[in-house]
C-alpha cells in the first residue's frame, strides 16, 4: 500500500527510472541522470531534500523551509510532495503551500489525489490552515485532484489558477 516516506537512499533505483520518464518529457533536465547513479551523489541530493526542511527565515536564497516526501509502494518510487511552511511572493503566484507530482508511468491510478489527502494533515501540523495550492490553466487533472481534496477556487494569476485547501 502506497505511503509517504522520508526521501531516503533506498529508493535510488525507483526513482532514477522515474527520472529517466521525466527526462523523457523533457522535465527535470536540470537533475542530472548520470550524476545521481553515482550512489554518494544521490546521497548528498536526498541530504540536501531534507535539509530543505531547516531553511532560516533569515536565509537570503529566496526559498522557504519545505518538507520533501516520497509517495512509495514497497520500493517503487511512485511520485514526490513538498510541503512548503510558508509562502513568499512567489509562492503566493505559483506553487502555493504544496506541490506534488507522480511519476509519469504511474499516472492516472488516483495517486496524486491520494497523496494529496495524505499531506494535508501534515500541512496542517505545520500550522497552515488553509493551504494555497495552484496549478496551471490547463492542467485539468491536477485541477480535479485539488477539488477531490476540497480545493475551493480562488482565482487565477496569469497562467495559475488558485485553490484555498483545508487541511483539517
Amino acid at each position: 500500500m502506497p505511503q509517504l516516506v522520508t526521501p531516503a537512499t533506498l529508493y535510488q533505483t525507483s526513482f532514477l527510472a522515474a527520472l529517466v520518464e521525466c527526462h523523457e518529457e523533457h522535465r527535470h533536465l536540470e537533475l542530472g541522470l548520470t550524476t545521481l547513479r553515482a550512489p554518494e551523489t544521490f546521497a548528498r541530493y536526498v541530504a540536501a531534500l531534507r535539509a530543505e526542511e531547516n531553511l532560516r527565515a533569515d536565509d537570503h536564497s529566496g526559498r522557504v523551509p519545505q518538507t520533501n516526501l516520497w509517495w512509495v509502494d514497497g520500493d517503487e518510487f511512485l511520485g514526490r510532495i513538498a510541503i512548503r511552511h510558508r509562502l513568499n511572493a512567489g509562492l503566493r503566484s505559483v506553487g502555493g503551500h504544496i506541490g506534488y507530482e507522480t511519476r509519469p508511468s504511474r499516472r492516472h491510478r488516483g495517486h496524486a489525489t491520494t497523496m494529496l489527502a495524505t499531506a494535508l494533515p501534515l500541512a496542517g501540523a505545520l500550522g497552515i490552515d488553509p493551504a494555497l495550492i495552484t496549478c496551471d490553466v490547463a492542467n485539468i487533472i491536477s485541477r480535479r485532484v485539488i477539488e477531490a481534496n476540497g480545493g475551493r477556487y480562488a482565482g487565477r494569476d496569469a497562467d495559475e489558477l488558485h485553490f484555498w485547501v483545508p487541511t483539517a
